[in-house]
């Protein structure tokens, strides 16, 4: 691809996307990148964009593929895409859903993968393993009081988590509203 000067974007190596307001295409190219970028400045003439990790795996969790984005980063872009982006991009996408965190049929929370030498990778991580109870043949059984602290320390050492555990349902809660409120408003 060439030099597109009609487009309205211009990717960056350090995966920031800036955008010409004034574009004819600026609303197309402004919807396509709110799926898998974050908005960072939105002056009057070129607002920029930033993908980043997280807003790659928000886009993997929604089904975005890396090859849609970058087919469309590349149909809207002023210039080539930078090599080092394209890989990135394709690595961040594929990192989404290698661990998972299901419910095992006695109730027990565990992260699998199907690839075993990460799962020894997390079991060793001293940012995830506090929130580890054991090691067992099915998948790493996780503290149920941690589940939040599992995937926020996943996520820092570049594993999301995809989670498939569903949550238990609660007791109900029973709540009554005032016919009228302390003021004696209706």
């Amino acid at each position: 691809m060439n030099y597109q000067p009609q487009n309205p974007l211009i990717v960056q190596s350090d995966q920031t996307v800036l955008l010409e307001v004034m574009n004819p295409l600026f609303e197309e190219a402004r919807d396509m990148l709110a799926r898998f970028a974050e908005l960072v400045k939105s002056p009057e003439h070129i607002h920029t964009y930033q993908i980043t990790p997280l807003s790659l795996w928000n886009a993997a969790a929604s089904g975005l593929e890396a090859a849609t984005i970058l087919s469309d980063l590349e149909r809207l872009s002023k210039f080539p895409l930078p090599e080092n982006l394209r890989q990135d991009i394709a690595d961040y996408i594929d990192r989404y859903g290698r661990v998972r965190l299901i419910r095992s049929e006695t109730g027990a929370l565990l992260l699998q993968s199907e690839q075993a030498i990460l799962l020894t990778e997390v079991w060793h991580n001293k940012q995830v393993r506090p929130y580890l109870l054991e090691q067992r043949p099915d998948g790493l059984l996780v503290d149920p009081e941690r589940r939040g602290h599992v995937k926020q320390a996943m996520i820092k050492i570049g594993f999301p988590v995809e989670d498939l555990a569903g949550y238990t349902p609660g007791d109900p809660l029973d709540l009554e509203l005032r016919p009228l409120t302390l003021t004696g408003r209706p």
